[in-house]
């Protein structure tokens, strides 16, 4: 079981990576990835929904009536979110009036529901919350190279300082602060992981 677990883990943030191989949950891709800080937080938040509803729902996967399956597991991802945003806007009220309204959007995010439909629902508990570490893991550290670019590159900042020796001479790229930036920068990325990472680890060409 360990050894079953560890390659699911490593499938997850890996070659079965939600955002760059089934391109999923790309909306927040667009809505907060211009800054680091922020994407950090909303990852944090997602890990932590994704995880628990997961365990959640494969804890009462034996009771949720099939026909109403998908509604239970809204709700229950709903909850956690809930439990995300309050804590968000207790603790970091500026960070939260700056994610606006994207943070209940995780309740959406079809990676969160896709792990608790596809996984939670057939596994035991402890593998699914594994699998839902391993899920939102594989989204969080996609969306933070991402952030990390954007933010260097359209603000010469990171973590909302200016880069020292960087600033000085760089021209800010407006365009990677805006929407369509998001995309570019995420198109960019998956290109690179499909042409010289998974490619090579598929023994492809």
């Amino acid at each position: 079981m360990p050894g079953k677990i560890k390659k699911q883990f490593l499938a997850s943030i890996g070659r079965d990576n939600p955002v760059f191989v089934q391109v999923l949950g790309i909306c927040s891709t667009l809505a907060v990835t211009n800054v680091l800080e922020n994407t950090v937080v909303m990852c944090l938040g997602l890990i932590f929904a994704t995880a628990c509803s997961s365990f959640t729902v494969s804890l009462l996967r034996r009771q949720i009536p099939g026909s109403i399956r998908m509604m239970v597991e809204t709700l229950i991802i709903a909850a956690y979110v809930i439990i995300v945003d309050l804590v968000i806007q207790a603790t970091l009220p500026t960070i939260s009036r700056q994610l606006g309204p994207y943070v209940g959007l995780i309740i959406t995010n079809c990676i969160v529901m896709g792990r608790a439909e596809a996984y939670a629902l057939n596994n035991p508990p402890l593998p699914s919350l594994i699998d839902g570490v391993a899920a939102g893991v594989g989204y969080s550290y996609i969306l933070m190279i991402i952030a990390f670019f954007r933010e260097l590159t359209g603000s010469a900042t990171i973590w909302g300082h200016a880069v020292p020796g960087f600033s000085s001479w760089w021209v800010n790229w407006s365009i990677m602060v805006m929407a369509p930036g998001a995309f570019f920068a995420l198109a960019g990325l998956i290109w690179i992981i499909k042409t010289y990472i998974v490619t090579d680890e598929t023994g492809g060409k």
